[in-house]
């Protein structure tokens, strides 16, 4: 097999696991609420450290800070969010090139990765922003977020059932740069097909339910 061939398959690997994980604007708002709302009580607890109700969560929604902070989303093919993430940038001058991530991942897509995309995605912006330090504040139990955060060589300390990871970052270079432009511009482009494919499927039920009302109606008159 030649070096060309092996380079093609190995590109190709890779792009059929990429997750697109888009930016998130105001007007995601209703979409973030219903991901946040979709969470149990034992996934609300863990995001939030406290059984947060939809109320409560509609007031975290509203507060959120679009033009200061980055929200990514990721998307499935009917333009719901499944998986969340929020890099929220320090406002405190002293801690002024520190931020926090946080994220969230629906039931069913557990297992999947996309907690540990959304922060490799979340890392970079930062990183690209000037941010040298990650920070994470989880509870204890919530595993997942633990072991993302400690393999990225995060140093975690866990104090009672509370726990906070640390994670120093590079300072941004040419490939960080270029690899954000990268993903944001295929992130646009795997979200407007995604757009494009919904509006079809609409209609062509749209003309299926109007073939099925004209067959009933000769059906009906015996035409």
């Amino acid at each position: 097999m030649s070096q060309l061939s092996v380079f093609t398959q190995s590109v190709w690997r890779r792009w059929m696991k990429w997750v697109p994980v888009r930016i998130l604007s105001v007007k995601h708002r209703p979409r973030i609420s219903a991901h946040l709302k979709s969470l149990g009580p034992q996934d609300r607890y863990l995001r939030f450290g406290y059984p947060a109700t939809n109320e409560q969560i509609e007031n975290y929604v509203n507060k959120l800070n679009f033009a200061r902070d980055d929200i990514y989303g990721v998307f499935n093919r009917r333009l719901e969010i499944v998986a969340m993430a929020h890099l929220a940038f320090s406002v405190d001058p002293e801690w002024a090139t520190c931020a926090e991530f946080g994220v969230s991942v629906d039931l069913q897509m557990r297992g999947k990765g996309l907690g540990a995309r959304l922060f490799d995605r979340a890392l970079v912006h930062a990183r690209n922003q000037g941010v040298g330090l990650l920070f994470i504040h989880a509870l204890s139990e919530n595993t997942a977020m633990l072991k993302i955060a400690r393999k990225s060589g995060a140093k975690v300390v866990r104090d009672g059932s509370e726990s906070d990871a640390y994670l120093s970052l590079p300072v941004a270079d040419m490939d960080s740069q270029v690899n954000e432009f990268i993903e944001e511009g295929m992130a646009d482009v795997d979200f407007q097909i995604k757009v494009r494919a919904k509006q079809f499927l609409q209609v062509l039920r749209t003309l299926q339910e109007v073939r099925t009302g004209v067959r009933e109606s000769r059906h009906k008159s015996g035409v």
